[in-house]
């Protein structure tokens, strides 16, 4: 029996088909499919394997009719597609889209949907004229495909090219024996399919990206962040859809200050993992190091949270008197309640730890004049106050061993201009041309051309076996150790992820000052660190 048999969806056109809605990001829409299994039992994921950024990605809905469009470096849903009406099952203010003539559904061969006179008739009514696409056959029987469009939806009608005339009334013509039920019906957002097509994945969303704030209520919830600018020295701008920017100062910007801005984190999860403590005691010139991220001095806290976490002795009476050791003791317990704040809606997880090094400018910040730090200053902000001390930028890369945990979060690296290249680098970039980039403006830090290539040799990390971690260098946990959802989704399918060699998740570590980023063999950032 079909489990969509009794289920119907509310049609609007130019927004939404159910609670799918134009705007909305991948990880939203695929969030709620995979936890409504009897609606949505089976569920397809295709991606362009070697370009996953630039490239439309496509989820179709086999037992409900559907197909979405999203695009690739915002990843918003900008199409939503019927390509199925009978299993679509749709109502549009009261009235179906289409219904199967009692007696005859068991018995249709091939996709059917509703006819030019009732979409006319009694659904959307007058419209303007639209356009005809003839058959690429030379066969007299071939068939065309007449595209009928309304502000926000379109209809595809199957037309005996032998019919069609310009000349000829598209109402006499739609209407007649040659025209033949519609076979296709696309959502979208625009006055006509005609003038929407050409900007369908480059226009600006009117809908934003979760559903929570698609109500007029401004209580809602946090504003949503478009776009966040990196301006080096732990000073990080986030740009909103509604509400002016706020700035994160990392190992300055508190606890209370995070929620305030961006509401509650979805979850909190603990640090403890020790895989990558091994690199905190490497030298600058180890052939595996990663320059300016594991091994540098700034970065230093980030690899382990719980090592020192204990005090270390066996007599309490030893030390309660000793004011030195009372506040060793708490600074300690501060850095063992340090904890990540994971916003899986915003596309990023925040550390929150005890105040840090400072991350040193670029070579050719614009404010290096105008520094507010030394290099490697501390921050003002006392040793047993907890502050935001990194953040970790999730891409949502198709492919990538954490697609779908987190909506993908868009960046751009304001302080590291070149004299060649003054735009700043992105999200969308290859990691060659970003890498290319933050070489040439951070060449000055090392001493010689053997130290600088063996700081930038990348670190493998392999993301599929077992206990893997789960971001970046941080190594955060959720899929395998229980913070995290853990269950198959039984309507997950055809996803396509693996490359065929069985190392999807392999990817590379490589660090410069005051940034790590995790990329994938196609060359795409899946993640970027900034502390």
């Amino acid at each position: 029996m079909d489990n969509t048999e009794n289920t119907t969806m509310q049609m609007i056109p130019g927004r939404s088909i159910g609670f799918i809605t134009l705007g909305c990001s991948l990880h939203e829409i695929l969030t709620i499919i995979k936890a409504e299994v009897k609606l949505f039992p089976r569920f397809q994921l295709y991606h362009d394997q070697d370009h996953p950024i630039s490239s439309p990605v496509h989820v179709v809905l086999p037992e409900n009719g559907l197909r979405l469009q999203f695009d690739g470096p915002d990843q918003r849903l900008r199409l939503i597609e019927v390509r199925d009406f009978a299993k679509a099952k749709l109502v549009y203010k009261d009235v179906e889209v289409y219904k199967a003539p009692e007696g005859v559904a068991e018995m249709m061969v091939g996709p059917t949907g509703p006819k030019f006179r009732h979409i006319y008739d009694k659904l959307l009514g007058p419209t303007y004229s639209g356009e005809y696409l003839p058959p690429t056959s030379d066969n007299g029987n071939a068939k065309g495909i007449y595209n009928l469009s309304y502000p926000g939806i379109a209809f595809n009608f199957p037309v005996q090219h032998s019919a069609y005339s310009p000349k000829k009334d598209f109402i006499s013509l739609l209407s007649s024996s040659a025209t033949g039920p519609s076979t296709s019906m696309a959502i979208f957002s625009g006055e006509s399919w005609q003038k929407a097509r050409g900007t369908l994945f480059t226009a600006t969303p009117p809908n934003p990206r979760t559903l929570s704030l698609t109500g007029k209520s401004k209580e809602s919830g946090p504003d949503e962040i478009e776009l966040v600018k990196i301006h080096g020295e732990g000073r990080i701008e986030f740009i909103r859809r509604s509400s002016p920017p706020f700035w994160i100062i990392l190992s300055e910007t508190t606890p209370q200050d995070l929620i305030m801005e961006l509401g509650a984190p979805d979850s909190i999860y603990r640090k403890n993992d020790h895989r990558l403590l091994i690199h905190k005691e490497r030298r600058a010139s180890d052939a595996s190091d990663v320059s300016g991220g594991l091994s540098n001095d700034a970065h230093d806290d980030g690899l382990d949270s719980d090592s020192g976490s204990i005090v270390g002795t066996d007599n309490e009476e030893e030390w309660e008197d000793d004011e030195d050791a009372a506040t060793e003791a708490n600074d300690r317990e501060v850095a063992a309640a340090e904890h990540f704040y994971n916003y899986y809606h915003h596309g990023f997880d925040i550390l929150v730890s005890q105040p840090t090094q400072i991350s040193p400018a670029s070579p050719t910040s614009l404010r290096r004049e105008a520094d507010e730090h030394e290099e490697g200053e501390l921050s003002a902000q006392p040793l047993n106050h907890l502050t935001a001390t990194k953040i970790i930028f999730h891409g949502n890369i198709p492919g990538s061993y954490q697609f779908n945990r987190h909506r993908r979060s868009r960046w751009t690296l304001e302080h590291v201009p070149s004299e060649q290249y003054k735009e700043p680098l992105n999200s969308e970039m290859k990691f060659a041309d970003i890498s290319g980039r933050l070489k040439e403006v951070f060449k000055s830090y090392y001493e010689s051309e053997e130290e600088e290539r063996l700081q930038q040799r990348g670190m493998a990390l392999n993301r599929g076996w077992g206990d893997s971690p789960g971001s970046s260098c941080e190594l955060l946990g959720g899929w395998e150790d229980g913070s995290g959802p853990k269950r198959k989704f039984a309507n997950a399918s055809s996803v396509n992820t693996d490359a065929g060699d069985g190392s999807v998740g392999n990817v590379e570590l490589f660090g410069f000052p005051g940034m790590i980023f995790e990329v994938l063999k196609n060359g795409a950032v899946s993640c970027l660190t900034v502390y």
